[in-house]
């Protein structure tokens, strides 16, 4: 028997009428309507015939939108809900800004950038923006903040998407962040309980874990969830992680196999984080489509027993049809009971209601959307944002500001995604776009060609050391897929890009997107970090290479990886 006065309480905070609504919503509701409420798809492009499978065959509680430009996302919204009987959750990786649903939104910054700017006030703004645009469009629900902590600089998800290394920093700008979001009426999911950043492998590729003793945890990241659970966050996203320690305490009994990630994990989604932390709001898993996720159990067990785990919705189908038809079974089966289906339901309707879905129309206009996104307030911030975060992190060399008196010619070294020496393919990235500016200062600018002879064959030292004043490297290695790219792979044969004329030529590295590139060049003298990239991010660092402008950034993180011979 569920207890809709519950509610009431935090985080929902339902009204009396609110509360009627979901009763009588979920009363009404058919077996087929509550199954499909389980479901937290995703959408790419406005495709018709898909978004009436989605509201209309499988009738999904939300969707997740993936970024795409203005018109198409309008278009998606709009067929996803005109299109359902109940409102729908609308959500997106909002996490840097407004661009994590539509391209044309503001890029603010990874939280990391923000993070580095050392004010908490711009967390507040992160989350402001990214209400206030995403709302434009339709989404009401932002899949952020992430709340763990960067402590394993070779963790390949965590990194720049965090707000650092320091669990105080992490907790304060989040808390900003949650609460200017949520104040204007999106949903945030604080992610990835129990934890990341401790593991040095990866969620999407296999289960990782938090390997923190029980003490550690509770005055680490459960002090973070537990403030911001009390400060009101509606939902939590729980990853493919374990946390044995916790798993052990909260069950004794527990062989080693049979602890599992905390999407699977009865102990940590009802005693640690209901029970324990308290939380009332919303559980949903993170991708379903991880490996993390797949390899715990088989997938016709796993997609019904994390609701009957204790999660509240399921993220994504690695196979729409065969899944529903695993949760359908599960259901009938009783490994999800009639209780435990009604309590995940009147949840995610209570979620709903607490954002008003229920009574107002939830479809976007690209009128009001083109007034707010990219708008000038908005590339204020962004711009601020660039100019505070920049860090010079090792300054050896006393090249800084650059003099142009001597320094005419430079050479730029731009390492992107995806690069190798043999069939090279560039793309369009940081190069392209701080050159102009460059030359503008009255450089003469270079871009590295490599030279891929054999060894007896490659070019003279001499061709770089008697031509150039200056070497500039920029290491722009983006995230994909919320992946981050630790190490750098330099281009065969022998790493014929690696900063190898330091001691020959002035050399400066920059790295955009990683603060932990230091250690894959302990040689070069003179480091920085901008931690991340908007489209103020270059102009800003030549005024600080120029001297025009200070360094402002406060460190999240220890850039020198804890090595000796990267501060050298």
């Amino acid at each position: 028997m569920i207890d809709f006065n519950k509610f009431k309480t935090n985080p929902f905070f339902l009204r009396d009428k609110d509360v009627e609504w979901v009763r009588t919503t979920l009363a009404g509701m058919s077996l087929e309507e509550k199954t499909g409420q389980l479901f937290f798809l995703t959408a790419y492009e406005p495709d018709e015939e898909y978004a009436e499978k989605v509201t209309k065959k499988v009738k999904a509680g939300g969707v997740m939108c993936r970024t795409m430009p203005l018109d198409k996302i309008i278009r998606t919204v709009s067929l996803m809900q005109s299109g359902s009987k109940y409102p729908m959750l609308i959500a997106a990786n909002l996490e840097a800004g407004g661009n994590g649903i539509c391209s044309n939104g503001t890029k603010v910054g990874s939280q990391m950038m923000v993070a580095a700017t050392g004010d908490k006030h711009y967390a507040a703004a992160l989350g402001a923006v990214c209400a206030e645009e995403g709302l434009s469009v339709g989404a009401n629900y932002a899949f952020a903040p992430i709340v763990d902590i960067d402590y394993n600089f070779r963790n390949p998800i965590t990194n720049t998407r965090t707000f650092g290394s320091n669990p105080e920093t992490v907790l304060s700008f989040a808390s900003e962040y949650l609460c200017e979001c949520q104040s204007r009426g999106v949903a945030c999911s604080i992610k990835h309980f129990p934890g990341d950043g401790r593991d040095e492998r990866d969620q999407h590729l296999c289960t990782t874990v938090n390997d923190m003793s029980v003490g550690e945890w509770d005055s680490t990241y459960g002090k973070i969830y537990k403030t911001l659970i009390e400060e009101g966050a509606k939902t939590v996203m729980v990853g493919h992680i374990m946390q044995p320690a916790y798993s052990r305490f909260l069950n004794p009994d527990l062989s080693d196999e049979e602890i599992l990630p905390a999407s699977l994990s009865e102990e940590l989604l009802n005693g640690l984080l209901r029970d324990k932390l308290g939380f009332n709001g919303l559980i949903i898993t993170d991708a379903s489509t991880m490996a993390g996720f797949d390899a715990a159990m088989p997938r016709e067990k796993s997609v019904p027993y994390a609701i009957a785990a204790g999660c509240d919705m399921f993220l994504f189908t690695k196979n729409l049809d065969e899944d529903y038809e695993f949760m359908k079974k599960g259901i009938e089966d009783g490994v999800i009971t009639s209780e435990r289906l009604d309590d995940a339901v009147a949840r995610i309707l209570a979620l709903k209601a607490s954002l008003r879905l229920h009574e107002k129309n939830n479809i976007p206009t690209v009128e009001r959307a083109t007034e707010v996104l990219g708008c000038s307030a908005h590339k204020k911030i962004a711009e601020e944002v660039a100019d505070c975060c920049i860090a010079l992190v090792k300054n050896k060399q006393n090249i800084l500001p650059l003099d142009k008196a001597k320094i005419k010619n430079i050479l730029i070294y731009d390492i992107e995604s995806g690069e190798n020496a043999i069939g090279y393919a560039r793309s369009s990235g940081v190069y392209e776009s701080i050159e102009p500016i460059l030359t503008r200062e009255g450089f003469n600018v270079t871009r590295f060609v490599p030279n891929t002879g054999k060894e007896g064959k490659t070019a003279r030292c001499s061709d770089t050391v008697d031509n150039y004043d200056l070497i500039l490297y920029l290491c722009n290695l983006a995230t994909k897929s919320n992946q981050t790219t630790v190490r750098i792979e330099w281009l065969n044969p022998m790493g014929v890009n690696v900063p190898r004329f330091v001691k020959s030529v002035p050399t400066i590295f920059v790295s955009t997107e990683n603060p932990y590139h230091l250690l894959d060049v302990p040689m070069v003298k003179t480091y920085i970090n901008t931690y991340g990239i908007n489209d103020y991010t270059l102009p800003c660092l030549v005024e600080k290479l120029l001297g025009r402008s200070q360094f402002k950034a406060k460190e999240p993180v220890d850039a020198f990886c804890g090595k000796w011979d990267t501060g050298v």
